[in-house]
């Protein structure tokens, strides 16, 4: 039976072996799920969240996620909107991991609230005046599109395809993607910045606090722009993840290529703003209420290493691998670009969030460190667990790469 549900001309190991894999994924998964019913019948004093840092690990996470998340717009925008065709075989794996990060996305902020049987309250008393009720629709909406994307992808499966209707209903879903990745384009802009735009508003945080254009602060901007540098570098990164597993090639190299060098350029350009803007800050901004660039960086952990990790570990380092051709085609070196781009990503939410709450603004404020205990750093990791059992059922069940078969004839 299972045979029969696999994609035809394909090869899978043999089902005993996936069952193990997908046993021993739930092992971490459970122990996730427990620290989130934990939370959630014991209150978010389960954690080492306070008043000083309730943001905390969860908040940098999630937006780090929705950040990786963003090669699925982004790769829908170049292949159905810019017409770059040979995105067409990697498109499908894009909504997969989109699915994923913004499940996660929605999962983590649902523990984060601590009490979920409120979470409606965002949609039901919105707040207008509220980045946050802008982000909290345009997530919700966004995640909605991404299921619509992935439907096709399970009528399309072997079984299910023989059917006139799923298989009708599918071409038809297939005809409509242009304007459903249009609209998932206008909903993922908005809320990628506007996670940028919440820190950038706080003038009561000179850290984290920009000048900007109109409403947006120069950070609404800068987080488009570093999604949108780090989404196709994820894509690539759990590509090749899975082409391990599979131990076969899953998408030619020129598909990778052309993630690779405009993830590059992306790149690049994010971090010359990123510079500028850091100047400007320093002198003008923060320079105008009274605040050296030194007391930001006075409290270790919190030292100016931070800066020069995000900056130029995590930034130049990958954007000078990614625009030179002869370490593109490196898998070793490509492989290293993209996980320091990721990681440049959950770095920079990290400083935007919790260090931005934990440097003190008055002079009678104390600085106080913050650690993540057990639960939140399992309910974190939890969406990793569950995500890699959604690819591993994606990958063997449905025809997400159209490459395989070409790539590894039987």
């Amino acid at each position: 039976m299972d045979s029969a549900l696999i994609p035809e001309g394909v090869k899978r190991c043999p089902l005993k072996w996936f069952a193990v894999w997908i046993g021993i994924l739930n092992v971490p998964l459970m122990v996730g799920v427990v620290g989130a019913l934990l939370c959630w019948g014991l209150a978010l004093n389960q954690t080492n969240m306070n008043n000083n840092y309730p943001f905390a690990l969860w908040i940098a996470a999630d937006l780090g996620v929705i950040a990786l998340g963003a090669g699925a717009f982004f790769t829908g925008f170049l292949r159905y909107i810019v017409k770059i065709d040979e995105l067409n075989n990697i498109v499908n794996f894009t909504v997969v991991i989109g699915v994923i990060c913004y499940a996660a996305a929605l999962g983590i902020l649902a523990i984060d609230i601590g009490q979920p049987l409120r979470g409606w309250f965002i949609f039901w008393h919105a707040n207008v005046h509220s980045m946050l009720t802008e982000v909290a629709f345009c997530i919700s909406c966004y995640f909605m599109v991404l299921c619509i994307e992935y439907v096709p992808l399970i009528l399309e499966n072997r079984q299910i395809d023989k059917f006139r209707f799923p298989h009708a209903f599918s071409h038809r879903l297939h005809e409509m993607m242009p304007a459903i990745a249009a609209v998932g384009v206008f909903l993922s802009f908005f809320h990628q910045g506007s996670l940028g735009g919440v820190p950038g508003v706080l003038y009561g945080r000179p850290f984290a606090y920009r000048e900007g254009f109109l409403v947006w602060p120069w950070t609404f901007f800068l987080f488009i722009l570093s999604a949108i540098a780090c989404g196709p570098c994820f894509t690539i990164l759990i590509t090749k993840i899975t082409e391990k597993f599979a131990r076969k090639q899953l998408v030619k190299r020129n598909v990778i290529d052309i993630l690779a060098r405009i993830s590059g350029w992306l790149l690049a350009g994010y971090l010359v703003l990123k510079i500028l803007d850091t100047v400007y800050w320093v002198s003008s901004t923060a320079a105008n209420v009274g605040a050296p660039a030194g007391s930001f960086y006075a409290n270790e952990p919190f030292g100016v290493w931070v800066l020069i990790t995000e900056v130029g570990i995590l930034g130049v380092i990958p954007a000078i691998i990614l625009l030179t051709k002869r370490a593109r085609e490196n898998q070793p070196l490509l492989m290293l670009a993209c996980l320091l781009n990721c990681t440049g990503i959950f770095m920079n939410r990290w400083i935007m969030t919790v260090q931005s709450l934990a440097v003190p603004v008055m002079p009678f404020d104390k600085f106080f460190s913050y650690h993540p205990n057990w639960v939140e750093w399992a309910t974190t990791l939890m969406p990793l667990w569950a995500g890699a059992i959604v690819i591993s059922l994606s990958y063997r069940y449905l025809p997400i790469f159209p490459q395989e078969k070409e790539l590894n004839p039987l």
